[in-house]
């Protein structure tokens, strides 16, 4: 499960309709909406903000993406290093020359599971010698030549045409439609295919659901470094439940299919083949697949073909070495774990000149970067444990560093540079409190830094190769009119990081309901040293509440025990922590009213929410919940199994975590919202909590969102969303006293 959070994303509001909801006769004043509608309008102040930042390989540009500061429409930018000045290189109405841009199923979907919501470009590739871009739109490739700005549109045939990338030599483009792969000879201009036989149910060259939603691996095919082979995924879905998503509001439109495995169900078979382009016979690479099904990751550059496969209990992973002419492997590294083995996409990343490879481990109790030698064997660890790994980003081969993020303090994200020759200590290039991360071309004469600050809205900055800044690349944003009354600490015995956010005109005379902003699940972390975090949770705080958000148990960055300890547990461990949180910050602020507390959230969010009610109605008096997963059985494999087990040996875990276990005792007011098309959180997953409430006679508000996923960015409907749920909180918890 990517998460999904109410306050950050501009979600959705549809179609309500009421269940015999508790009125309050009381009248509690208005929401303030001219703020709601700015942040709607602006997409939370982030449009119009540079986005995927890319410098050119030589150093002397950076590309990047931007919309107008209420336009969610992505044009093509550059900057030039040397005379610090932008220009606008294409935009969609250009390429489409005044057609509305549309988009496929398959590309929706492909872009819900990448969460991409804006329109336009939503990315770009350069050549290996930066001197052509690849851009996809509407259904259509076209490279473009940076110097003379010249747009070719591929002659390819009719079709879907996703995933495409070029050739590592940048001279062919390849893509995949009709569950095949092909490529394009840009010198030949003509189109060439590389796989047959695919088709829905026996696809090439797509990665599966849980590999898009859950191991962050969206491609299933792969470029050999010398252009002339590609290694690609064969997917097996036959065996795999078919769940239909369709629009109640259009009736006459035929339902979407989607290929849904849930625990303890059959999962996507999955193979890996290499074929030349010349033509022959595939190649299928050869490794245990009854004991290893998924494949996480595959990597063909600076180095052998690699993959990491990884068990069904997810409690073990391997690094196999396939050798390309036999498909035979050999494992270079094994991680094992009694809970579960975290995927980490950043590696392997073999170093030039044969000396070996990067990995991460969290043998130690936290991740930890190493340099193995070429047969697998520790050479050094680079970064150790203890030091908040996260992600690496560059490695320089040639003057022998790497860069990478990290912080032991899990609000933060800061950018390091290390050298490999000797024990040098890491150079922070980033240093102000918050989230970034940077960028690097292949030529290191610059690099670009993407800053999240406490004190700042997001920016890009662009600096010399050690450090010295150049420029700010140019934002057309709107900045909010308010700096967020936010105040970050950690509470309790288990040192929880924590945020209060105030009213502005807070009084401290005064008792204020207090409202809970939960994520509280796995893979985020909600608390983060970002200005723009907090705006939306300070418009609900200046509505009356004092707004708390708290990480517990089971969230990322510290540490292997920290994180695991939610392990079948999540009925009890992470709403356990919001409790204990929520009275930790009590102790410390005195105005919140603990007779009074509402909770919101989405997604995993969402599923806290209604937990909450359910099973703490001596703490939680009222609670919205959007797109929750309901039963846990209906969630899919690969994320639900690593928390859950494998049913049926582990169904205890799963009733124990599942909403219809407790929908009996439901006591205090719920706000049920769901999206009808949603494709990750099925809508389905609402209907079965609401059906369970109704028969036990309980009293409930449900908000069907007609048309939306699990993210919708729709202005009007994110500003009606967010005053309908403060309306209900007002109902239900009053105002400050």
């Amino acid at each position: 499960m990517k998460y999904s959070i109410l306050p950050t994303f501009p979600f959705l509001l549809g179609l309500g309709f009421l269940f015999g909801e508790a009125v309050n006769p009381a009248t509690p004043q208005a929401p303030d909406a001219s703020y709601l509608r700015l942040h709607a309008q602006t997409r939370g102040f982030l449009l119009g903000r540079p986005q995927r930042p890319m410098p050119t390989p030589d150093g002397s540009a950076v590309l990047f993406l931007r919309s107008g500061p209420r336009s969610a429409k992505l044009s093509l930018f550059e900057f030039d290093v040397a005379s610090g000045k932008t220009r606008e290189l294409l935009t969609p109405e250009k390429l489409l020359k005044g057609a509305e841009e549309k988009l496929s199923p398959e590309e929706k979907a492909r872009r819900e599971r990448m969460r991409l919501s804006a329109g336009g470009f939503s990315s770009f590739q350069l050549t290996p010698d930066g001197k052509r871009l690849l851009l996809s739109l509407s259904g259509k490739l076209y490279v473009v030549e940076r110097t003379t700005l010249q747009v070719h549109e591929l002659a390819t045939l009719p079709g879907v045409l996703l995933d495409p990338k070029f050739s590592p030599d940048g001279t062919k483009v390849s893509f995949v439609r009709d569950h095949d792969v092909y490529y394009f000879d840009l010198e030949e201009k003509k189109e060439h295919r590389v796989t047959t036989g695919g088709k829905e149910e026996l696809s090439h060259g797509l990665a599966e659901f849980v590999a898009q939603e859950e191991m962050n691996r969206f491609s299933g095919y792969w470029w050999s470094p010398d252009s002339q082979s590609i290694v690609y995924q064969e997917s097996d879905a036959r065996g795999v439940e078919v769940w239909q998503v369709a629009d109640p509001t259009h009736p006459e439109n035929k339902p979407q299919p989607f290929f849904y495995p849930r625990p303890g169900k059959d999962n996507v078979l999955v193979k890996l083949g290499i074929v030349p382009l010349k033509g022959g016979e595939t190649t299928w690479i050869d490794w245990n697949r009854d004991k290893y099904p998924y494949l996480a990751t595959v990597r063909w550059s600076n180095g052998p073909l690699c993959l990491v496969v990884q068990t069904r209990d997810q409690r073990e992973l391997v690094l196999l070495q396939a050798d390309v002419k036999s498909g035979k492997t050999t494992p270079l590294a094994v991680e094992r774990d009694a809970a579960w083995v975290a995927i980490h996409q950043d590696v392997p990343h073999w170093l030039d000149g044969g000396s070996g490879f990067l990995w991460v481990t969290e043998r130690d109790g936290g991740p930890q970067l190493e340099w193995r030698n070429p047969n697998g064997r520790l050479r050094r660890v680079l970064v150790p444990a203890g030091q908040g790994y996260q992600n690496l980003i560059h490695v320089n081969g040639k003057q022998g560093y790497v860069v990478y993020t990290a912080s032991a303090d899990p609000t933060q994200t800061q950018v390091y540079r290390l050298s490999l020759n000797g024990n040098r200590e890491p150079e922070a290039l980033t240093e102000e409190k918050g989230l970034h991360t940077a960028v690097f071309p292949s030529t290191p004469s610059v690099f670009v830094v993407s800053s999240k600050t406490q004190k700042e809205m997001p920016r890009v900055t662009v600096h010399k190769e050690d450090g010295e800044f150049i420029e700010q690349l140019p934002s057309m944003a709107e900045d909010p009119p308010f700096n967020p009354n936010v105040e970050c600490m950690q509470v309790g015995t288990e040192r929880f990081h924590a945020a209060v956010i105030k009213p502005r005109s807070f009084d401290a005379d005064k008792r204020y309901p207090v409202l809970v902003d939960v994520y509280g699940g796995p893979h985020h972390v909600h608390v983060t040293a970002s200005k723009q975090r907090w705006l939306l949770d300070q418009w609900y705080a200046d509505q009356g509440f004092i707004v708390i958000a708290v990480d517990g148990r089971g969230t990322p960055g510290r540490g292997r025990d920290w994180e695991r300890f939610i392990y079948q547990k999540f009925g009890a461990v992470p709403l356990d922590d919001q409790v204990a949180g929520l009275q930790a910050l009590a102790l410390k602020i005195p105005a919140m009213d603990l007779k009074r507390v509402g909770i919101t959230g989405w997604s995993f969010g969402g599923y806290m929410s209604a937990l909450a009610v359910l099973r703490r109605p001596d703490v939680f008096h009222a609670a919205s919940a959007g797109a929750p997963v309901v039963d846990w059985l209906d969630y899919d494999t690969h994320y639900t199994e690593r928390y859950l087990g494998i049913p049926p040996r582990d169904d205890d875990a799963y009733n124990k975590s599942s909403l219809l276990t407790y929908a009996s005792k439901l006591s205090r007011p719920l706000l049920l919202i769901h999206g009808t098309a949603d494709d990750n959180v099925y809508f389905r997953h609402s209907l079965r909590l609401s059906d369970a409430l109704f028969r036990a006679g309980k009293e409930f508000t449900m908000l069907p969102l007609a048309g939306f996923t699990h993210m919708v960015p729709e202005p009007a409907a994110m500003e009606q969303l967010h005053l309908r749920i403060v309306r209900f909180m007002h109902q239900h918890l009053g105002e400050p006293k």
